[in-house]
């Protein structure tokens, strides 16, 4: 959210710091980015020991945090410039008006590809493989080399992977009927 806020309502420096670090993200893909946190910042700082897991759960959370920032400058420029002008002219300052007028709006409009981003991060979490977390897919991974029943591991693992992402989705269209979207 602090780096949507600045490309929206940040001055140019802030403008730009959040949008090279948006673009930086969104240009490369999310393997590359934790084998970048797991193997090469330890390596750039002697001193800094990252377990996968750790590792794992940084590069989600900045992958996730660029998109979300898109997520949330488009939902906040897609509100009319009348409800600004609304909440000023009632005297609320330029801080309360995006509090109590523009957020509770734009927040409507990005529950939907606030859904979509979570969803996807759910799935990128198996690519972090890579690095050895004991996620979904490497769980997956050593029960098939114990029995080597490919076909069916990898379809429990497809099948629990949907149920995670039905639920939220199911979840997720109950909010948007509850908040009725605009």
């Amino acid at each position: 959210l602090v780096a949507g806020f600045a490309r929206t309502y940040g001055g140019w420096i802030a403008n730009h710091i959040a949008l090279v670090f948006i673009e930086v993200i969104r240009g490369t893909p999310i393997v590359v980015q934790v084998m970048f946190i797991y193997f090469a910042l330890p390596m750039a700082f002697t001193d800094l020991r990252i377990d996968p897991f750790t590792a794992a759960v940084v590069t989600i959370m900045i992958n996730s945090g660029a998109y979300i920032a898109e997520i949330t400058r488009g939902a906040v420029l897609s509100i009319h410039n009348g409800f600004r002008e609304a909440g000023l002219a009632l005297g609320l300052s330029r801080r309360e008006t995006i509090r109590y007028v523009i957020m509770p709006l734009a927040l409507r409009r990005m529950l939907p590809p606030l859904g979509n981003q979570w969803i996807i991060s759910i799935k990128d979490t198996s690519l972090f493989i890579v690095i050895g977390v004991a996620e979904l897919t490497r769980q997956g991974q050593e029960i098939i080399a114990g029995n080597f029943r490919a076909l069916e591991i990898w379809s429990a693992v497809a099948v629990i992977y949907l149920i995670i992402t039905l639920v939220l989705s199911f979840v997720l269209r109950r909010l948007e009927r509850r908040m009725k979207i605009l």
